[in-house]
């Protein structure tokens, strides 16, 4: 049973922030009221919200003379009662996510799940930080859903062998091939979801040119791996350099169970001080797999350093950043000289990863020291400290992390954010401190 409508009230946290606000029938009208300090809107209370049931939540709403929809209207969802003077600080709640429909139109949607001490359902309809524009809503469309039957968990192993297992390791891709294949079946004896491979895993500590030791995918060299995955059900990613047609690239590609590739990402920002300017062509997108197991994207290597490299993987809507990867120059020695691996900056780097982008990070080092798995609260669930050929853990798709104050982390990470403020974020021009 969907919750019933028992009160629709106007709300402001303060009589000097409310807004104009009038009803008629089911159309509920907000206008500005000349001034910044505009905070408040519509709030509909609900009867008989059964915790940890779901439902679906929509809304729309039509605006007009807002110079920011996304600064200008909110829509939350608190599972408490509360009064329309107070402000929502005392229990949980969650964001709608607005998505326009038209010009001059939002829909605000999502489905939720009750928490279990869930004692009501309010949801405010908000219009703030303007001096001008109106809104009319529409009274919300509540329906409870059945529980998605979709995985609880994925479990991943990150394959890398142990510090000092490569030393009688033939330097071919035969060899290569023959060292993590069989590391794969080794790993695949606790049936994992996923297995990560490092970067370039093939054709590494090959002498030679990459644009000489590329190879197609799908092709002979990957077909090793390709039957791996089909015979234990589980998906690969596999680090090669990759031919197409005129171009080589550094590529991680994701073999399905099915033994096809269902993605491929293109390291973006190559190497300094050799694979930039070695005939390499970087790539060009940051995609997101939609897989069985959640939604999968990538980075490799130096697109690490670039922090734009793991938000444009979040923006995109991933569960699961992968990233293959022999080394980040920051968590190196800052001298000329020898590398000199911290381990200190290295997890602080990945910690900020995940938390920054709300997703789990997927480490496979080449060396295996600091190979990892990061969820998105920062909290390392499996750390090879070089001793091992492989980790593994097994991470919930729905944890169910909130802030002290009630609010998803991951709902305030993402609509939080003012974009129309980072125009110089992707302007060519911008050198930063240099």
């Amino acid at each position: 049973m969907a919750p019933t409508l028992a009160h629709t009230r106007p709300w402001a946290p303060h009589p000097q922030a409310a807004p104009v606000t009038e009803r008629e029938g089911d159309a509920l009208y907000t206008a500005a009221n000349g001034t910044r300090t505009l905070s408040g809107g519509w709030q509909l209370e609900y009867d008989g919200v059964e915790p940890g049931a779901h439902y679906q939540i929509s809304t729309e709403v039509e605006y007009r003379d807002l110079a920011a929809w996304r600064d200008a209207l909110q829509c939350k969802v608190l599972w408490y009662a509360i009064e329309p003077e107070e402000k929502d600080t005392r229990g949980p709640w969650d964001y709608l996510s607005p998505e326009p429909v038209a010009a001059g139109r939002l829909r605000f949607s999502q489905t939720l799940q009750a928490p279990q001490d869930a004692s009501a359902m309010v949801v405010r309809c908000t219009m703030r930080w303007t001096a001008e524009g109106q809104a009319r809503w529409q009274l919300p469309l509540i329906a409870e859903v059945a529980a998605d039957d979709a995985l609880d968990s994925v479990a991943i192993s990150v394959v890398t062998g142990h510090a000092h297992a490569r030393h009688d390791v033939p330097k071919t891709i035969e060899g290569n091939s023959q060292f993590y294949s069989a590391l794969c079946k080794k790993a695949c004896a606790t049936s994992p979801d996923l297995i990560v491979l490092p970067e370039i895993a093939l054709q590494w500590q090959m002498p030679g040119s990459a644009l000489d030791l590329a190879v197609t995918a799908p092709g002979p060299e990957t077909a090793g791996f390709s039957a791996i995955a089909q015979k234990y059900h589980t998906r690969i990613l596999l680090g090669l350099y990759e031919r197409d047609g005129d171009a080589v690239h550094n590529t991680a590609a994701l073999i399905a169970p099915d033994g096809t590739i269902e993605g491929r990402y293109h390291k973006v920002h190559l190497a300094v001080g050799g694979e930039s300017e070695s005939g390499i062509l970087p790539g060009r997108e940051f995609p997101v797999f939609d897989t069985a197991i959640g939604r999968i994207g990538c980075n490799i290597c130096m697109d690490s350093s670039a922090a734009e490299s793991a938000r444009m993987v979040g923006l995109n809507g991933a569960d699961f950043l992968l990233l293959p990867i022999m080394g980040d120059h920051r968590a190196d020695r800052w001298s000329p000289g020898a590398p000199v691996f911290s381990e200190d900056r290295w997890q602080a780097i990945m910690r900020t990863r995940a938390i920054d982008n709300q997703f789990t990070l997927v480490v496979a080092r080449n060396t295996s020291q600091g190979s990892c798995i990061v969820d998105r609260k920062g909290e390392f669930l499996a750390y090879n400290d070089g001793t091992r050929d492989f980790v593994e853990a097994r991470v919930p798709l729905v944890d169910g992390y909130r802030t002290w104050n009630g609010a998803c982390f991951r709902e305030i990470n993402w609509l939080q954010r003012r974009p129309h403020l980072y125009g110089a974020y992707v302007e060519a021009e911008n050198k930063g401190s240099l």
